[in-house]
């Protein structure tokens, strides 16, 4: 496992996102630290059930650019649903790696942990559903402008080893999603390794770990909260 110059400004972004100096600012630091954003699907078995799609035996990966990175502190965009139809919301726990991973074991991927947050993965899901049906890529339906949605990096100590890490999406002062990383089929550490022996990470790449069930709509005007232990994030759809 090698460092990198992407190290410090990893840690250097982690430490001032509380700061409200930074705030003006977060898309394009966060941006310019992201080579790419790893997304796992079907991480959670209710969720797998929800979709109607099989249980994986291994992890299935996906990607979006760091282009699709936004901040929580903005309004969400949505795509114009007359152009693309409806887009869904998946919260999702988040990893920002401070260190390079390659071909790593679950412990050296545990030490490349920089930071930590909670996310939304957006999905045009009828574009991604006539897109499958075709046998096309799916790219189109995941990688537009505004695709990821992230909270503020926080430190990774105060997670533990991240086998019991809850979250939660609220939209409109109602439940929609209930996370806790006891109930992944692949843990964070054997999702980071795993990934690792599949291609290279970077100091910078984002990890997005799944979603739990209770996936859906946004509609407009939707005010969303994200919770991750004690933080909490509020944001409205547009």
């Amino acid at each position: 496992m090698s460092q990198s110059p992407h190290v410090s400004l990893v840690n250097a972004i982690a430490a001032s996102v509380n700061d409200d100096a930074s705030i003006a600012n977060f898309d394009d630091s966060v941006r310019a630290s992201i080579g790419k954003v790893v997304c796992v699907g079907r991480n959670y078995a209710e969720h797998a059930r929800e979709l109607g799609n099989e249980i994986p035996k291994s992890p299935i990966l996906f990607m979006k650019p760091a282009s699709s990175v936004v901040s929580v502190r903005n309004d969400i965009v949505r795509p114009n649903p007359v152009v693309y139809g409806d887009t869904h919301y998946e919260a999702e726990l988040c990893i920002q790696l401070a260190a390079d991973l390659s071909a790593a074991t679950a412990e050296q991927a545990k030490l490349a942990i920089g930071s930590v947050t909670v996310g939304l993965d957006l999905t045009l899901r009828d574009l991604q559903s006539k897109l499958k049906e075709k046998g096309y890529p799916w790219e189109r339906a995941k990688c537009f402008d505004g695709a990821c949605v992230l909270a503020d990096w926080l430190e990774p100590q105060a997670f533990g080893d991240f086998s019991q890490v809850q979250y939660q999406l609220t939209i409109n002062d109602e439940l929609r999603q209930d996370g806790d990383s006891a109930l992944m089929l692949f843990s964070v550490y054997e999702l980071l390794a795993e990934i690792s022996h599949a291609f290279s990470l970077q100091a910078g790449d984002v990890i997005m770990t799944g979603t739990p069930s209770g996936v859906g709509i946004l509609q407009a005007d939707d005010k969303l909260t994200l919770k991750l232990g004690e933080h909490e994030w509020q944001v409205q759809v547009r």
